[in-house]
């Protein structure tokens, strides 16, 4: 078995000559007054490669290396922050020295070292993507890409696509003395093209990944890629101006639970809800949702982009029931927030890097399966859209309201999908389409591991998902018939 623990110490303390007696001696000095309500430090180790191609021809292809540690003290809602990418004794004490000054004096106390059992988590195995496969492995999957879809329909005129692979390490001392490692591999692949025909063009694109190794890119998973891209591409060919109006909608399984993580997933992260600022605050136990609908931010699924082991600060990620039968049941919390709402952690913690705050963050966002079959849900339309996937969006958390566009959506009259249309935008407030749901279908799917997630300027990687659902009503923003 493989001790990440050893991992984390091989990677952050021993070539910096520190020991796990040491780095929890900095912590002593940082955190041991009593008027400190929360204190950290937080080492990551990180490498990631990204290898990409272009008419034909592996034109780029980068590597970098990043480390560091980050240092945190928190007195009510207010907190103290510094960061370095030296992670010498001498660093840290004076990192410490700096930002301890926000404690008022008080009685001491003495944090004492102890291995966190949360380190047993194995929703991931700690390997390196980037050694999973040699260059020229790498240089040969990109080149299949391109004849895969060139090869798949002669309307293919440009091909680009990108691999990219990250090898992570962190190792988070805490305020109750324990050390808490975790190794996080990823891999992502984008397979984008651009047909032509009669002189008009049009994109599709397609990809995955997951926290695993290059190994996931099978030549099968790589056709699969490749077809749905030009599938895309190629149906939008064919694709008619949308509509404009309010009308009935169906999204799709899948990747389209974006617009449920944007429109809702959001507006309930514990920061915002203790400040007020979310349309959800306040609304704890009452019926937000059509009793159809449950919802949940689960962090533990194996090999997902989303899944963490343990957060960032250390605390095990759970299967969280945000909204169950349409009743708001939690919020997604860090320490401050759960602190300063006395209810408990959710293993939501979540930074970009060393360099960042954490902050309640989602990981895996995804609505449950009801009863519904698809097709009987599509057959059920009278005069609407059905979209099936979806490209950029924007959503305001304190109203909820959104506005989403989608890259592939049918034309659908009385049950019937009559044609595809482009230019679909989706506009509405993600309460309001969540109490109109009308029917939820029993094919949840997640996305294929592509998402990324931005909230006060730091990103990280999630999750998505959702069954096929009904919308009673959404405004289509498309051209008036």
């Amino acid at each position: 078995m493989i001790d990440i623990y050893q991992i984390a110490s091989d990677t952050l303390l021993a070539p910096y000559s520190l020991s796990e007696s040491g780095v929890t001696a900095v912590l002593n000095d940082l955190a041991g007054k009593t008027t400190i309500d929360y204190a950290d430090l937080y080492f990551q180790y990180s490498r990631s490669e990204s290898w990409q191609l272009d008419q034909s021809c592996v034109k780029n292809g980068s590597f970098s290396i990043d480390k560091g540690v980050g240092l945190r003290a928190v007195v009510g809602d207010k907190t103290a922050f510094a960061y370095s990418d030296d992670m010498s004794m001498a660093a840290l004490r004076e990192a410490s020295g700096k930002i301890k000054s926000i404690a008022r004096q008080g009685q001491e106390r003495t944090i004492k070292l102890k291995r966190h059992a949360s380190a047993k988590a194995d929703h991931y195995k700690p390997v390196d993507p980037i050694q999973s496969l040699d260059s020229a492995k790498k240089i040969e999957m990109l080149n299949l890409i391109d004849q895969l879809a060139r090869a798949k329909d002669p309307r293919v005129m440009e091909v680009t696509a990108s691999i990219g692979g990250g090898y992570e390490v962190i190792l988070v001392v805490r305020p109750d003395g324990g050390l808490v490692p975790d190794v996080r591999p990823m891999v992502r692949m984008n397979v984008s093209v651009i047909v032509e025909q009669s002189g008009r063009r049009e994109t599709g694109s397609s990809g995955g990944g997951g926290r695993t190794d290059y190994l996931m890119f099978t030549p099968d998973q790589v056709s699969d890629y490749v077809n749905e891209a030009v599938r895309q591409a190629c149906i939008n060919l064919e694709a008619k101006d949308a509509p404009a109006g309010t009308m009935e909608v169906v999204l799709g399984p899948g990747w389209p639970g974006v617009l449920l993580h944007e429109a809702v997933g959001h507006g309930l992260e514990g920061d915002f809800n203790r400040k007020g600022t979310s349309t959800f605050a306040g609304r704890m136990g009452e019926q937000v949702a059509s009793p159809l609908c449950t919802v949940v931010d689960n962090g533990t699924i194996e090999g997902r982009r989303g899944s963490l082991n343990v957060d960032d600060e250390g605390n095990p990620t759970q299967n969280n029931v945000l909204i169950e039968n349409g009743v708001l049941k939690g919020y997604m919390q860090d320490s401050l927030n759960a602190r300063l709402m006395n209810v408990p952690v959710t293993g939501n913690a979540r930074r970009e890097s060393f360099a960042c705050l954490p902050m309640p963050r989602m990981t895996n966002t995804y609505m449950l399966s009801g009863a519904s079959d698809p097709e009987e849900i599509v057959a059920s339309i009278k005069n609407g859209i059905y979209a099936v996937n979806f490209g950029g969006g924007q959503v305001d958390i304190t109203s909820g309201k959104f506005v989403f566009s989608a890259n592939e959506a049918y034309r659908v009259k009385n049950g019937k999908v009559i044609h595809p249309v482009r230019g679909a935008t989706l506009i509405g407030d993600g309460p309001e389409v969540m109490q109109q749901v009308s029917m939820v279908g029993n094919d949840l799917a997640l996305d294929a591991g592509v998402g990324v997630c931005g909230k006060d300027g730091q990103s990280v990687p999630v999750g998505v998902g959702q069954p096929t659902i009904k919308v009673g009503a959404i405004t289509v923003g498309g051209v008036k018939a």
